[in-house]
């Protein structure tokens, strides 16, 4: 068995003296784990950073195996994120969150948002929103997609301003009014994707995900939302703050 892809690093961890165990996400074959012999060495571990893409090519003798991997640099973008404490953080939750997909399960969809948020590293302003229309995907590959298509409770498809936390439906600003205290902000932008994005709103955007992935995916399977996670809307609620 044996394929080759170009793959996001979003996980490695050593094993024995010298190699690595490494957690790798591929438009073709999504998440897939193999071991890279010489993985701890001074030339592989700077290679092998969450957040830095590879053409991986996968080999085991039955598909079951966990396999090798051998890896020819892509783009670094954990190097590129190291001298930014918000965008470390930001690819750092990305990695960590793609863990929570089926392994050896294609989502070309989701692939294709995170290379898009990517290509976007330099520019806060677009890729912060992206990272939460990332948590938005990721929850809809797994299966508890959010229904912002209209309210909740009448149906209606504009002012929708609010997000019932029970059912992930939208709700509008008219039916929303005696239940504010109880409902979470729906951010313009994620239903617009012309419309700006304040840090508020991100935050508002985050929190809304947040809820979701952490009741929907994280509990159910006794796992909590990685620390990156945190890391992450620490830094965004201090840069509001300055």
């Amino acid at each position: 068995m044996q394929w080759t892809a170009d793959a996001l690093i979003v996980d490695c961890q050593s094993h024995g003296e010298s190699s690595a165990i490494i957690d790798v996400f591929s438009r073709q074959h999504g998440r897939y784990m193999g071991l890279v012999r010489g993985g701890n060495s001074r030339r592989l571990r700077p290679i092998l950073q969450p957040g830095n893409m590879a053409q991986v090519t996968w080999r085991a003798r039955l598909s079951e195996h966990l396999g090798t991997m051998t890896l020819d640099a892509g783009r670094a973008y954990a190097a590129e994120a190291l001298s930014d404490p918000l965008l470390l953080s930001g690819v750092s939750s990305m990695c960590a969150m793609l863990q929570v997909t089926s392994e050896r399960q294609a989502y070309p969809r989701l692939y294709d948002t995170v290379m898009v948020l990517l290509e976007e590293l330099g520019e806060a302003e677009v890729w912060l929103p992206l990272l939460v229309r990332f948590e938005m995907a990721l929850l809809e590959e797994v299966g508890f997609g959010l229904d912002l298509s209209c309210c909740a409770a009448t149906g209606a498809t504009t002012e929708l301003t609010h997000v019932s936390p029970r059912s992930g439906r939208a709700v509008s600003l008219t039916a929303a009014q005696p239940y504010l205290d109880q409902l979470f902000d729906l951010p313009n932008f994620l239903l617009n994707a012309q419309a700006a994005a304040p840090l508020d709103e991100i935050i508002a955007g985050f929190t809304l995900t947040g809820h979701f992935l952490e009741r929907r995916v994280y509990l159910p399977n006794q796992l909590v939302l990685p620390p990156a996670r945190q890391r992450l809307m620490d830094n965004i609620r201090r840069l509001l703050k300055n």
